[in-house]
């Protein structure tokens, strides 16, 4: 999903490549470092993001939350 995510957020950038060319002075509105330090940075927080929790539900049990329920 996060691929996914990455991708999409990639082309509809390039699409809006005007609006970005506003928003953004100093660059053009196809500028690569932009879009890479855009997509990377949504990479990141999203390994982060699941990271986390994946962590923490990894620490429990199994065998313990199968008696619980």
């Amino acid at each position: 999903m996060l691929a996914f995510g990455s991708f999409v957020g990639l082309l509809l950038g390039i699409l809006a490549s005007r609006v970005l060319s506003f928003i953004v002075y100093q660059a053009t509105p196809r500028d690569p470092l932009v879009l890479a330090g855009v997509v990377l940075a949504m990479a990141s927080l999203g390994l982060l993001a699941t990271w986390i929790p994946a962590r923490r539900a990894l620490s429990i049990d199994p065998a313990i939350l199968l008696r619980e329920e």
